[in-house]
């Protein structure tokens, strides 16, 4: 049996559903480990103020995100839009996960169950 360390996160603009298998007695068993929102600044009174702020808010949002997946050998990212690949981008140009394999999705709104339970198939 593989025990290679994976975890996988369903992303999107407002948050992150992140699921791992990390568990020493149990690494074939993946479950959710945290739901990370994505705080918005509002209130900017210049458009490169707000810029700014966005930029600020989802380096701050990654950085949250890049807590959870210590000693991961393997990511999955998927979700709607693009920012799977700006998270990806971000992840590889940190020294931690520069080598990390990393296969992105694309998936629409899933609840946390429908996309633990396809993290789970495409692991099996």
């Amino acid at each position: 049996m593989d025990t290679k360390k994976i975890a996988a996160i369903w992303l999107d603009s407002e948050k992150a559903i992140i699921v791992k298998n990390h568990h020493d007695q149990s690494a074939h068993e993946f479950v959710i480990v945290d739901e990370i929102l994505h705080e918005k600044q509002v209130g900017n009174t210049s458009e490169h103020a707000a810029n700014n702020s966005e930029q600020t808010t989802k380096a701050k949002f990654f950085k949250e995100i890049d807590k959870q997946l210590d000693n991961t050998q393997e990511l999955y990212i998927t979700g709607p839009g693009t920012i799977q690949e700006e998270l990806k981008h971000f992840l590889l140009d940190t020294a931690q996960f520069k080598n990390l394999p990393i296969t992105l999705g694309v998936d629409q709104q899933l609840s946390n169950e429908a996309f633990l339970s396809q993290v789970k198939e495409m692991y099996a």
